[in-house]
């Protein structure tokens, strides 16, 4: 009798070759795990953005400096004298002119009206110091110009700028007890300062009345080795009461809750959607084994084990899911890889723009996901198969 990699084999082989035979019962399996791979792909993708965009905003050699106890902007404030002590750090990078590349930054949340909706939303408004682009090194005017200093007028980041109404360049609006004319606009390869306003810190402070504290203190570092003395130093200096932070952590300490609040969430809705896929795959393959029994019954009769029958329906349900999952990733890319959207930082309750970012490691998550939908979904009625009684199935009409 032939071994039992050739029983599989030939078994396999055969199964597989009438597919065609039952493409309507496989379409059901197959559409049912793709819709499941399409929801866990793109929801999944939203993290996936919004980690980018934070990624995107950090850099190793860059320091933020924030009030000590504080956990994010919002809640932060860093005296000028402050400010002063952490320019003249030994650490801090010195321009052509030996001036420190130092940015102090104020922090404030305007309203704005989101495009297409109608509704406002909070939308962060810096301001900045004259040196603030060297130090986010991916800056780039788009249109327009950079605001001069000392005057009412802001730059708008491309994210904000797509998902707001009224921030073109060229257009004006009232925010505070002033009004602020749109003189550019920015890009940062998609980072998180693309979801901001930038003006005068100068200015802002004066219209918000915020006197000399700023929010945060950005510092670029004379190279990235540099940050450990430079917290040490400043942590240690009685002048001043701050907390350090590389600004990639920072990022990421800031992008935690949404990350999490969304994997959750897409994982959730996979899990009860999977249900119902699950049981797509196994009324396809009982199907499957039901229109097979005296052929099943037959082979068993000729000397084929169960083994084989059992690892025949199981490859016929795999394929059937990698089908599934393959097509579902497929919809996600096309469908919303890049695309822009914007949501809720619940850390200082702002909006965030992004884009959703379909990655090969998520359409392997989602396929892999299909495989063990199908695999549960295919288990038992492969097992029932090998366990048909020879006799009982040769007398199925």
């Amino acid at each position: 009798m032939a071994s039992s990699a050739a029983q599989i084999a030939s078994i396999t082989a055969m199964n597989l070759r009438n597919l065609s035979q039952r493409w309507a019962s496989s379409l059901v399996a197959v559409v049912g795990v793709a819709g499941v791979t399409l929801v866990l792909v793109s929801v999944l993708s939203i993290a996936e953005g919004f980690r980018a965009a934070m990624d995107l905003a950090g850099s190793d050699d860059v320091a933020i400096a924030l009030r000590a106890g504080s956990t994010d902007e919002m809640t932060s404030g860093v005296p000028q004298e402050a400010a002063r002590v952490i320019s003249d750090a030994a650490q801090v990078a010195r321009g052509s002119d030996q001036r420190p590349i130092v940015s102090p930054e104020l922090y404030v949340v305007v309203d704005a009206v989101l495009r297409g909706k109608g509704s406002a939303a909070n939308l962060p408004l810096r301001g900045v110091g004259p040196l603030a682009p060297q130090i986010r090194k991916r800056f780039r005017i788009e249109e327009g110009r950079m605001f001069a200093a000392g005057s009412n007028e802001i730059i708008i980041g491309t994210g904000a700028a797509q998902q707001f109404e009224g921030l073109g360049v060229g257009q004006s609006v009232r925010w505070g007890s002033g009004t602020w004319t749109v003189v550019g606009r920015f890009s940062e390869r998609g980072g998180i300062s693309e979801s901001e306003a930038w003006g005068d810190a100068r200015v802002i402070a004066q219209a918000y009345n915020r006197g000399t504290t700023y929010q945060s203190v950005r510092a670029l570092l004379s190279s990235a080795a540099a940050f450990d003395d430079f917290k040490d130093v400043l942590t240690a200096d009685p002048r001043v009461n701050v907390r350090i932070e590389r600004e990639r952590d920072f990022y990421a300490e800031q992008s935690k809750f949404l990350r999490t609040l969304v994997t959750t969430a897409g994982w959730t809705l996979a899990l009860m959607m999977g249900f119902g896929a699950v049981f797509a795959a196994l009324n396809t393959m009982s199907i499957a084994v039901d229109g097979r029994t005296r052929e099943i019954a037959t082979l068993r009769a000729l000397g084929f084990g169960a083994a084989p029958v059992v690892v025949s329906v199981m490859a016929e349900s795999l394929l059937l899911g990698s089908l599934g999952g393959l097509l579902g990733g497929a919809i996600a890319y096309v469908a919303f890889d890049g695309l822009r959207s914007s949501t809720l930082n619940w850390q200082n309750f702002s909006q965030v723009t992004f884009a959703f970012t379909v990655t090969p490691s998520l359409v392997f998550t989602g396929i892999a996901y299909g495989l063990v939908l199908t695999l549960l979904g295919g288990l038992m009625p492969a097992i029932r198969g090998a366990r048909l009684p020879i006799a009982a199935g040769l007398r199925e009409s």
